[in-house]
């Protein structure tokens, strides 16, 4: 496997496993982040030179840092992952108008835009995958999140969507959806919250990052050749 990967959210828990697991494959990377600026720059250190093409910062709740990033981009994008996010808890009601906007424009235009961008190059070369990494709350919703499950589930119905436009160009759209995955993003919650989870988890355990990473590394293999607009969840049989 090889070929130039775009990922978005590089320095998150699930960023840094999916950009660990690409690189020990052979793919080179371009990696955006946002504040995590260590996280990337111990990636430098970790990983073979070679492997990393360059790494971008942009805070991507804001359009004109979407447009910035498209345009300092000066290698080859041969595949996307979006692996960014934030999550929101707390009760519908006392959400602001400005946290929606922020959480619509993270995980819903910013993907939007930048797939948009990297799409008539791909469709040029007929070829390339764009891979999300979404969540099963945007399958079946959650309570105290529910503007985080409306973003998810935006982003797995445009996975579904654009696969099927994108199909007769040989470019495969699919999404990996996280059940509940070791990271800090779960890190608002109490022991007992925590361990009642997994109590309902069938493998009785947590994710870790390296298994949705797995997951995304399957995806851009040859043997997923096949897979087209699907949603597939990594929760364990949560």
């Amino acid at each position: 496997m090889s070929g130039n990967v775009l990922v978005i959210g590089a320095s998150g828990d699930i960023g840094i496993s999916i950009c660990k697991k690409l690189a020990n494959q052979g793919f080179q990377l371009i990696l955006h982040y946002n504040t995590n600026k260590a996280s990337v720059k111990q990636m430098r250190e970790e990983l073979p030179e070679h492997a990393i093409l360059m790494e971008i910062q942009a805070d991507l709740r804001d359009e004109y840092n979407v447009e910035k990033l498209l345009k300092t981009i000066v290698f080859p994008v041969d595949h996307l992952v979006f692996a960014s996010g934030a999550s929101d808890y707390g009760l519908f009601q006392n959400v602001t108008s400005e946290r929606i906007n922020e959480m619509v424009a993270l995980h819903v235009k910013a993907p939007l835009m930048i797939t948009q961008y990297f799409i008539p190059g791909m469709i040029q070369k007929q070829q390339g995958k764009i891979i999300l990494i979404t969540s099963v709350w945007g399958d079946i919703g959650a309570s105290n999140e529910v503007i985080y499950s409306t973003v998810k589930g935006a982003q797995n119905t445009f996975v579904k969507a654009l696969a099927k436009e994108m199909g007769p160009s040989n470019i495969q759209v699919n999404a990996v959806s996280p059940g509940f995955i070791d990271t800090k993003m779960n890190g608002h919650l109490l022991d007992e919250e925590r361990n009642d989870i997994i109590a309902d988890i069938p493998l009785n355990r947590a994710g870790k990052p390296e298994d949705v990473a797995n997951m995304v590394n399957f995806l851009l293999s040859d043997e997923a050749s096949y897979v087209q607009g699907q949603i597939i969840q990594v929760s364990g049989g949560w």
